[in-house]
């Protein structure tokens, strides 16, 4: 598969800016601005291409079980109980917990629309782990995976502006869904 996609990444013109923390075990990656279906193709081929090994991302775990379980596990689905007691950030910290080695990719969005504010599950799943978040930024405009030095979150409002700074330069597949409008003023929805 590594040559296929190898060839799919010549064949649209993509590049890397940056470098993947291979020698992170344990991280959270934000990935953004997520404003198509497509961004799931793109970062399937730059986990391939940068030889990140496995890279989970969360779906409601009523998926697995249906008759494409097989197929969300293939491809790193972890799934989660959006039921339960236990919230999301304490189920996916867990997850850390309870594996050596455990990278998760998750939208700061949480949605494909434009939004007013990010979510910031993501940040306190990073915080509650005790590791580290990589942005990973996806820019159509320049045909790019961006990734930025490790944030390691030490204080919420202050990363955020960094993390929104991050993602103002980049450029969605659909622009005007993107993140730049809230890099200003940030705002953070629990």
């Amino acid at each position: 598969m590594y040559y296929l996609w190898k060839l799919y990444w010549k064949l649209i013109g993509w590049k890397f800016r940056g470098q993947f923390p291979h020698q992170l075990p344990k991280l959270v990656l934000a990935v953004g601005p997520h404003t198509s279906w497509y961004d799931f193709i793109i970062g399937l081929a730059a986990r391939k291409l940068v030889k990140a090994g496995p890279i989970h991302f969360l779906a409601k775990k009523e998926l697995f079980d249906g008759p494409f379980g097989w197929l969300f596990r293939a491809l790193g689905g972890t799934g989660v109980d959006r039921f339960s007691s236990k919230g999301m950030v304490d189920q996916v910290a867990d997850l850390f917990s309870k594996n050596e080695k455990f990278k998760i990719a998750l939208a700061p969005e949480g949605t494909r629309k434009k939004v007013d504010k990010l979510r910031s599950g993501f940040y306190h799943i990073a915080e509650k782990a005790g590791v580290p978040i990589v942005l990973v930024g996806l820019d159509f405009k320049n045909k790019q995976v961006c990734f930025s030095d490790p944030v390691y979150p030490t204080n919420e409002e202050n990363d955020m502006k960094t993390i929104l700074r991050f993602f103002a330069g980049m450029t969605g597949k659909y622009p005007e869904k993107g993140l730049g409008h809230l890099a200003n003023g940030t705002r953070v929805q629990p």
